[in-house]
Formats: structure tokens, C-alpha cells, sequence
């Protein structure tokens, strides 16, 4: 089911503004990769941003994002010369179209079922040419990102109406650290009532990806710890991760 934050057309338009494209190391590390592929596959593209962004900078190509959000892709829409399409890895095939599959914004966390991953990483792989790659990140467990997602840590950001819009987010304990539910609660002045949207994120160790990886035919080819290609290790708060379609799964 989609996270109402994504599917409500008024919060989906708060997302680019809670996280906008300056503040944000992934775009400057995923840009380059998008512009050297003749053909790219967002998954879990949201509102578009980083297409919109490859369009924006000459990418002559073609470029598909996919989301099931209405309210995100709504967004997306604005810009009419890339493909859009409403609707998941399990919903809409794709068949060796792609030279690159892009997971960004953590998108990747959403799997958070063992047969709901492998059908995914499966569906990428049928999605890309020989040699193709997938490129996308995933948070470290090791850095327990969770820890700072509390109301103290509330976020606050005026929309296209001048009102100013609050959000915060709530874990809901106790969590063991691998799937972690969570609430995100928007609040404004001039709102009736609050909005509250439920997500749960799954964080997948290194080696357990791997593993996963290694079993849809996807082979590592890079891995990195942050956004700025320093090495991965335990204490990295990323894993960063460019797989290529390899040979047949296992």
C-alpha cells in the first residue's frame, strides 16, 4: 500500500521542498551515471526530480520513471517529454530496455518482504540490457539512522500557498533495527486536522544484500559508504551500491 505522504497530492507536493535538490548528496552522485546511459529506469521515481534534472541538462535520451504514487507523479507530470508510469516492479514488465535502473531516496528500503525483494531485484534485472547496470542505495543498519527520526527533529517548510507546513516523524518501538515502522505526521496552522502517513523501511546489511544481489544475477561492480565515494565500511551511513546484470540467477 502507497505511504498516504505519497499518494495525497497536497503532502506529495511538500516532498521536493522537505528535501530539495541542493541538500541532497545523492543527485550529485547518481547525475553522472544517468547522462552517460541511453536509456534510464527510475523506480520509486517520486516526483521526478532527478529526471526532470538529466532532461534539464541535455540527456537526449530516454528516460521512464515509475512510481505507484498518484500524488508523486502528479508532480512528475509537469515536465511532458519523459515517460511516466503509475504503477511497481510487480505491476509493469520491462524486458533488457534499459542500459541503467536507478533506485534513489532510499527507495529501495520499501522492500521489506524476502519474496517482495527477490521479485524486484528479478524485474530489474529482466528490465536491463547486457551489461546494464543498477545503481541505488540502501541505509547502513550499523548507523542507526532511525535513532534520529523523533519530533524534536521536525522539519518545517512553507508551501506554494505561503503556509507554513511542520513534519515529524515517530519510530515505533520497540524496533529490532531491521524493520523499522514509523509514522510521519504533517501539521499546519490552517489545517482542519493533522495528516499522518505510516511507512515501514527495511535496513538490509551488507552482506545479506549481497546475497540477494548474487541471487537475481545482479554482481557488484562498486560499492561506497557515503555520497562522496569514500570506502564502505561498518560504520558508513550508506551503502551505496552499482550492480550489473550478470549471468543467470542462481
Amino acid at each position: 500500500m502507497t505511504d498516504r505522504q505519497y499518494a495525497d497530492a497536497r503532502l506529495a507536493a511538500l516532498y521536493d521542498l522537505c528535501f530539495p535538490r541542493e541538500s541532497r548528496g545523492d543527485f550529485s552522485f547518481y547525475l553522472p551515471l544517468v547522462m552517460s546511459a541511453p536509456a534510464v529506469l527510475d523506480v520509486g521515481c517520486g516526483t521526478g526530480a532527478l529526471l526532470h534534472w538529466a532532461r534539464r541538462a541535455g540527456h537526449a535520451g530516454r528516460l521512464c520513471g515509475l512510481d505507484p504514487a498518484a500524488g508523486m507523479l502528479k508532480q512528475a507530470r509537469k515536465r511532458p517529454d519523459i515517460e511516466w508510469v503509475q504503477g511497481d516492479l510487480g505491476s509493469v514488465a520491462f524486458h533488457q530496455e534499459f542500459d541503467l535502473v536507478v533506485m534513489t531516496g532510499h527507495a529501495f528500503q520499501v522492500l521489506v518482504g524476502d519474496d517482495e525483494l527477490r521479485a524486484a531485484l528479478a524485474a530489474i534485472r529482466s528490465a536491463l540490457r547486457t551489461g546494464g547496470r543498477f545503481a541505488f542505495e540502501t541505509r547502513n543498519p550499523e548507523a542507526r539512522a532511525w535513532a534520529d527520526w523523533t519530533p524534536a527533529n521536525a522539519a518545517e517548510v512553507t508551501d506554494a500557498d505561503g503556509a507554513v507546513v511542520r513534519m515529524a516523524h515517530q519510530v515505533q518501538t520497540p524496533t529490532d533495527g531491521h524493520i523499522v515502522s514509523f509514522t510521519t505526521t504533517f501539521t499546519s496552522p490552517g489545517w482542519d486536522r493533522p495528516q499522518v502517513s505510516r511507512s515501514a523501511l527495511r535496513f538490509l546489511a551488507a552482506d545479506s544484500l549481497a546475497g540477494f544481489l548474487s541471487g537475481a544475477g545482479l554482481a557488484i561492480a562498486e560499492q561506497f559508504g557515503d555520497w562522496d565515494r569514500r570506502p564502505l565500511t561498518d560504520t558508513s551511513p550508506e551503502i551505496i551500491t552499482i550492480a550489473r546484470r550478470g549471468s543467470s540467477p542462481a
